[in-house]
């Protein structure tokens, strides 16, 4: 497991294909929950997920800090069998 890397999952947001400010909202939400946000995303949602990291920092809470980002590749299995590279990245917000 990566730095940070938990069995539970409900301090992450996977980033997909939603307006930016619904996971920016999602991030805000946990943080009045957890102490530490995991932004996950791959392929081309990977923008999206430094946009959103961007905006809870700059705009929604300035005591926001990067902890650590993770950035990987991704075996997907597709049609037929095939295998697909994605690239991942994975942004921890710490209070």
């Amino acid at each position: 497991m990566a730095e940070g890397d938990k069995d539970d999952r409900s301090n992450t947001v996977f980033i997909g294909k939603k307006p930016t400010m619904d996971y920016v909202m999602a991030v805000a939400i946990q943080f009045s929950r957890a102490d530490e946000v995991v932004i996950k995303a791959r392929g081309r949602a990977i923008s999206a997920a430094v946009d959103v990291a961007e905006i809870v920092r700059s705009r929604i809470n300035k005591d926001v800090k990067v902890k650590n980002i993770v950035i990987s590749t991704e075996k997907l299995e597709g049609e037929g069998g095939r295998v697909s590279n994605v690239s991942s990245i994975e942004i921890f917000l710490v209070k």
